[in-house]
């Protein structure tokens, strides 16, 4: 490890961000995780009594957020480096889903994020240093039936994250988009919010990939540890890449829908061209 680093991580109960909040902590970064309340705060710091630090934060309350962000660089130093971890699946058929839902969706995975970023850059702005880093899913490049919304908020991140690395790279900072593909966590598990199923010609196609992913879950081929381990070391990187696929599912599946795309391209190349003047 070059140096230490403040590391301020959003969402570190379960799943990836206490993966890489342990993680980081065990190769002698601080870390400061967010947490939804007292109990986990306290679970959270045992972890390390002199490096881990938790405040309680949702990321959909935007005072709360900055309020956060200031507080701990006015009393711990500058972060070094934003994990935007907290989002949470949903599950359930476009036309069966409720709009409320998306908004929802959006605020967390998609507003949640940028929120916190607004909140961090100015500083490393300032600074000329800092690496961001938005947990995004191989759902930001391709899709599947049933989970439109979550991957409409992953997608929107993608296209967020390139374009926030173009717009600070020339004050040496670092955005990362790292789309991790199935992992052992509880994403489709307590985590998931699942839309009830109401329109029966969604039947045939839909319950099989619902029933399959409940019977997966626990199951995936992937490793948060070794995920977590991943991410530290583009922390470490001096040239952090703009995107980064987690899992041999991930890399296999965005190979696949990169080649579909581009055959189409070709095939409807002609049409293309035709609407130039």
């Amino acid at each position: 490890m070059s140096s230490a680093k403040t590391v301020f991580i959003t969402g570190v109960s379960s799943g990836f961000g206490r993966a890489l909040a342990q993680e980081a902590l065990s190769a002698g970064h601080r870390v400061v995780g967010t947490v939804r309340n007292r109990e986990a705060q306290q679970v959270f710091e045992a972890l390390n009594t002199h490096r881990a630090f938790a405040r309680q934060l949702d990321v959909t309350d935007v005072a709360r957020c900055n309020e956060v962000i200031n507080e701990i660089e006015a009393t711990l130093g500058p972060i070094d480096v934003l994990v935007n971890n907290a989002g949470y699946g949903h599950e359930g058929i476009l036309e069966e889903s409720p709009l409320e839902q998306m908004r929802h969706q959006f605020d967390v995975n998609v507003f949640g994020a940028v929120t916190m970023i607004k909140a961090v850059l100015p500083g490393m702005r300032q600074r000329r240093r800092g690496h961001i880093i938005n947990i995004t899913s191989m759902g930001g490049f391709i899709t599947l039936p049933g989970i439109a919304y979550y991957c409409g908020s992953k997608f929107a991140l993608e296209g967020i994250s390139e374009t926030l690395g173009k717009e600070v790279k020339p004050f040496g900072l670092h955005v990362t988009a790292v789309a991790p593909g199935s992992f052992r966590t509880d994403w489709a598990g307590r985590s998931m919010i699942r839309t009830p199923r109401a329109i029966a010609d969604y039947d045939a196609l839909f319950d099989p990939i619902r029933q399959a992913r409940e019977a997966k879950s626990g199951k995936q081929p992937g490793d948060a540890v070794k995920a977590a381990r991943a991410i530290l070391t583009i922390i470490d990187s001096d040239t952090p890449p703009a995107h980064l696929l987690l899992g041999s599912d991930a890399l296999t599946l965005v190979r696949e829908k990169l080649a579909t795309l581009s055959a189409e391209i070709d095939a409807w190349e002609t049409l293309t061209r035709s609407t130039d003047g």
